[in-house]
């Protein structure tokens, strides 16, 4: 397999963990670790069942590789995420350490179905990073829109 193909493998996994966060009753996003080509944690959006609006998946997923893995691995590894990472994910990434993200669903994508709320593309964000993170995405747009659709509310045009 090559690199595209991994990366494609383990944000089936990512949409997949949405699925599961969506039927749970939170909003539609999922996010992995991956730490020498394997899936080392994963996590879902618990913003409704925590009632937390700050517990998006890559929240939680970053929340719990603090706690379990060592600075050095933890820049060894790459965030998988259904969904462009928001501006607070992005912060916790990077101040944890993480230097990889690949994503699925794209920040424009995610605005034209679910209107926009502070949606600043992770490119802009990381680039003005010190240490730089390596971006993937988006990929697999149509799975990763599946698992949004009906789940907003209609834009009223």
């Amino acid at each position: 397999m090559n690199a595209e193909d991994i990366d494609k493998s383990f944000l089936k996994h990512a949409i997949e963990l949405a699925r599961q966060a969506r039927a749970a009753g939170n909003h539609p996003f999922g996010a992995l670790l991956v730490l020498d080509g394997r899936v080392v944690l994963t996590a879902r959006n618990t913003v409704a069942t925590d009632r937390d609006p700050t517990a998006h998946a890559e929240t939680n997923l970053v929340t719990s590789a603090i706690r379990q893995f060592s600075s050095d691995q933890i820049r060894r590894t790459v965030l998988y995420t259904s969904c462009e990472p928001c501006a607070m994910c992005v912060g916790k990434m990077y101040w944890a350490g993480i230097r990889s993200v690949v994503y699925a669903l794209s920040v424009e994508e995610l605005t034209a179905l679910a209107g926009g709320r502070f949606l600043i593309p992770c490119r802009e964000l990381f680039a003005r990073a010190a240490d730089p993170v390596r971006v993937v995405g988006p990929l697999l747009l149509d799975e990763a829109r599946e698992v949004h659709l009906g789940f907003w509310p209609s834009k009223s045009t």
